[in-house]
C-alpha cells in the first residue's frame, strides 16, 4: 500500500480511497486509505491541579522512539516489542510527547479484531490520547471514548465507519482517564464485537 499525505482534523476526516487492514498490520504513520468522512464534536476539559506524580521509575524502554511507562503491564510491553511500526503510528497520530501506558488486543489476543493503544504525556496537566486500530480486513463500525477521571467532565469521542482506526481523542486532564472501544459491523448492528472499557493503573 502507498503511503499517502493526508491531513486529518478533529473536525472532518478525508476519504482517500479503498479500504486497508489497519495500523497494527500495515504500520501505517499518517491517516490512511479508508478513513470516512464523519462528523465529530470534540470536548476537552479544562486541566485540575494535582500534586506532581512518580509515574514507576521512568520509562521502561523506547519501541521506535516512543516510550514505554515503567508501570505498563507485560501484555502491554509484549505488544509494542511485537509491533514497533504500530505503536510509532499510533504515537506519531496522537503527537509528540506521549508515552505508552497501554496497549491490549480486542475481544481477545486470540480474536484480535482491534488494538487499544493509550498514551499519556508525563507531565502536568497528564494530557491523555487513544487510539483504536482496526486489524480486520474491513471497514467495521467502530467508537472510541476518552474521558477523565473527574465528576462531570467532558469526554472526547470518535466514532463512525473505518477500514484503519478510529481516533484520535484526547483530555487534557489524563490522570486516571478511562477509554471505551466498540465495535460492530455496522452502526445498526445489535452485536458488539468489540464492547471494552478500560482504565489503567493510576498508580
Amino acid at each position: 500500500m502507498q503511503f499517502k499525505n493526508v491531513i486529518r482534523s478533529y473536525g472532518a476526516r478525508v476519504a482517500v480511497g479503498a479500504a486497508a487492514v489497519g495500523l497494527l498490520t500495515a504500520g501505517i504513520a499518517a491517516p490512511a486509505v479508508g478513513q470516512e468522512s464523519t462528523g465529530r464534536s470534540v470536548v476537552v476539559a479544562a486541566p485540575a491541579a494535582k500534586d506532581a506524580r512518580q509515574i514507576g521509575t521512568g520509562p521502561l524502554a523506547t519501541v521506535g522512539g516512543v516510550a514505554v511507562s515503567a508501570t505498563a503491564d507485560s501484555a502491554t510491553r509484549e505488544i509494542a516489542q511485537a509491533a514497533p511500526a504500530a505503536v510509532t503510528a499510533t504515537a506519531n497520530l496522537c503527537g509528540t510527547g506521549y508515552y505508552l501506558i497501554h496497549a491490549e488486543q480486542l475481544p481477545t489476543p486470540e480474536q484480535r479484531l482491534g488494538t487499544v493503544f493509550m498514551y499519556r504525556k508525563n507531565v502536568a496537566p497528564w494530557n491523555a490520547c487513544a487510539m483504536f486500530d482496526n486489524n480486520t480486513a474491513s471497514a467495521k463500525w467502530m467508537k472510541l471514548k476518552i474521558c477523565p477521571n473527574t465528576v462531570g467532565a467532558a469526554c472526547d469521542v470518535d466514532e463512525g465507519l473505518f477500514s484503519q482506526y478510529a481516533g484520535p481523542v484526547r483530555v487534557t486532564d489524563g490522570w486516571c482517564a478511562q477509554t471505551t472501544a466498540l465495535m460492530k459491523t455496522s452502526s445498526g448492528a445489535s452485536t458488539y464485537l468489540v464492547n471494552r472499557a478500560i482504565r489503567p493503573s493510576c498508580n
